[in-house]
């Protein structure tokens, strides 16, 4: 029997929610509570639209030009964005994950970065998916099996949904995101331009009191986040209450928030992309919460998806 184009397929289940993990990125490719998706999801044998529920490691989001300095060596990666000629979103989403135990509501998934071109380093990514009551929890952590100390940066990408689907489905929802501050962007790029505090130039991406998502654009990371239990959330409802909500700690001090308005058909602005990152876009320039790994180090992320209204 040959494996699906998604990867090797891992089944979770727990009282009433049912998730799917997705070996190929270690992708979270299903997540239901009572048969309604929490999540955007898509099919086993599809090959992953876009970054749908994948991992992004050892770095999220964008590097300019994918050249960064670090520790007196200039690095080159592959531009694998042309059209914002960056290297986007690190290099594991499309690596294929060794289901490494699983029971039926865990499963650990790993998988190695080997040394390459514009990064020399040797990095194993481990991720642990546990579902409970509470919903979908993700691990990660990243060990460096190198000699020298390598950059890092981890998050995850769930597309949210109040169980909707279709073309601008997002557009009715409402979100909430306490945060003080939104970096914005450069138009043709996507990279970092500045960051302003929420209500001073935010271009209608304050979320700090619940409200319509409408026809707002967003694909910028918010930070300056407000812990509740030493934990940050964002909320995705439709007009009963009903929806999806991600959780994080502290590891995490940025959110990377996308509309999906480059999605085609029925997959524009179909969920709403909230993304837990250890740090802002292009961080392996800026230095800006980037994790420098020791050798033998490790460093770790994590968050929880999980159903809320039903």
């Amino acid at each position: 029997m040959s494996t699906p184009l998604s990867g090797v397929q891992v089944e979770l289940r727990s009282g009433r929610y049912r998730a799917s993990i997705a070996g190929v990125g270690a992708t979270v490719r299903v997540l239901q509570y009572d048969g309604v998706d929490v999540i955007v999801p898509f099919a086993a044998g599809e090959v992953r639209p876009a970054m749908r529920g994948a991992l992004l490691a050892p770095w999220p989001n964008r590097i300019a030009d994918g050249e960064y300095a670090f520790e007196g060596d200039v690095h080159r990666l592959v531009q694998n964005e042309p059209e914002t000629r960056t290297a986007a979103h690190g290099l594991v989403a499309w690596t294929d994950f060794a289901v490494v135990d699983s029971a039926v509501d865990r499963a650990v998934l790993s998988a190695v970065v080997a040394p390459q071109p514009g990064y020399p380093w040797r990095v194993r990514i481990d991720v642990e998916f546990r579902l409970g009551p509470d919903g979908l929890a993700q691990e990660v952590s990243a060990t460096n099996e190198s000699g020298t100390a390598a950059p890092v940066g981890l998050g995850g990408h769930p597309y949210l949904t109040a169980g909707t689907a279709g073309a601008r489905s997002i557009d009715a929802l409402t979100f909430e995101l306490d945060a003080a501050r939104v970096l914005l962007v450069t138009e043709d790029r996507m990279l970092p331009d500045r960051l302003v505090a929420l209500g001073d130039d935010a271009g209608g991406r304050d979320f700090r009191r619940p409200r319509r998502i409408g026809g707002a654009v967003v694909n910028n990371a918010f930070t300056g986040l407000a812990l509740r239990d030493g934990r940050a959330r964002a909320r995705l409802t439709d007009d009963d209450g009903r929806g999806a909500e991600v959780e994080w700690d502290a590891r995490c001090p940025w959110v990377q928030v996308y509309t999906a308005d480059h999605g085609v058909g029925a997959d524009h602005r179909a969920g709403l992309a909230v993304e837990p990152t250890t740090c802002p876009p292009d961080a392996f320039r800026s230095g800006q919460d980037l994790f420098v790994v020791p050798p033998s180090g490790s460093v770790g992320a994590g968050w929880m998806i999980r159903s809320i209204g039903r």
